[in-house]
């Protein structure tokens, strides 16, 4: 079993904001990454994901979900357009990782979901009917958990990330895609308000709207795949305090249009501010939110 961790590179579109893209890295890492873990849980444990799945991540951030994955003894390739996360991701699955069953050599690579390589050299990844990355069975599954439905164009990338990766998958394979849930169920989409309104000078950057019912489903038909289940999963954000809700938040990079069109002391205060309803007595936040995943196949 060999993860695979590629850097996939997408275009830009201007200079962002400056930031400590180590330090976010490690607060992703560290603070947000873990808030999603039942909904990987929920869709491994519903596609019996295990020992002979060839799973590829897409968005697979500091690995967390491919060392769940690789636990259960699926084989793993993960893609991410983070260079700092993809370093976490390569600590948590070499040799010397955390998780004995996980242990596996790990590879970082620029590339994309059709690249590998292979001793410096990048061999194009062969379609469906041959291998994986030219090193295996093609993926049987393909997981985009990073959730979409909060910003306007916000999943134009997903599209293009699936339109490379589908080539690369058996026949019927699974593909999961994940989404924000109504507002009226994520207490988040009240602070992700905050970013829409001080982002206003920047208007096209990406604006807050409501998450549709049919998001999910219009993604997976515009890459011809076919929707075969879904389900909803709680995922309570839950945080030490208001500075460690502030630090995670910031490091899905969902506010950085808000630090460049104003500062970041401005954008701290303020989603501090609007993290006061969910502030306990202890001092601990807590903010109750509902996901939706949904599971579509492969031609």
């Amino acid at each position: 079993m060999t993860p695979t961790l590629v850097r996939q590179h997408l275009p830009r579109t201007g200079h962002g904001p400056r930031v400590d893209r180590r330090a976010r890295a490690r607060d992703w890492s560290e603070i947000q990454e873990r808030m999603l873990v039942p909904l990987y849980e929920a869709v491994y444990e519903r596609l019996d994901v295990g020992s002979g799945a060839r799973l590829l991540g897409l968005g697979c951030g500091s690995g967390l979900a491919l060392l769940m994955a690789a636990s259960r003894g699926a084989a793993v390739t993960g893609v991410d357009t983070s260079s700092d996360r993809l370093a976490v991701a390569r600590e948590r699955l070499l040799p010397a990782g955390r998780d004995a069953r996980a242990r596996a050599d790990a590879r970082i690579v620029d590339g994309s979901p059709g690249d590998t390589v292979r001793g410096g050299t990048a061999d194009t990844a062969a379609s469906a009917t041959g291998t994986a990355g030219g090193d295996g069975p093609a993926y049987t599954v393909v997981t985009a958990f990073e959730p979409i439905g909060c910003l306007a164009g916000d999943a134009d990338g997903l599209s293009e990330q699936l339109a490379e990766a589908v080539p690369l998958t058996v026949r019927g394979a699974a593909v999961v895609l994940a989404g924000w849930g109504p507002p009226e169920r994520c207490a988040t989409a009240s602070v992700l308000r905050v970013a829409t309104r001080l982002a206003e000078p920047l208007r096209g950057t990406g604006t807050w709207r409501p998450a549709h019912r049919d998001d999910l489903e219009d993604v997976a038909r515009r890459a011809g795949l076919g929707p075969d289940g879904s389900g909803r999963v709680a995922c309570p954000f839950g945080y030490a305090d208001v500075d460690s809700a502030v630090r995670g938040l910031l490091s899905t990079g969902l506010f950085d249009p808000a630090i460049a069109a104003t500062d970041r002391i401005q954008v701290d205060k303020e989603i501090a501010e609007a993290l006061h309803p969910y502030e306990r007595q202890d001092g601990t936040v807590w903010m109750p939110n509902v996901f939706r995943y949904l599971i579509a196949r492969t031609p």
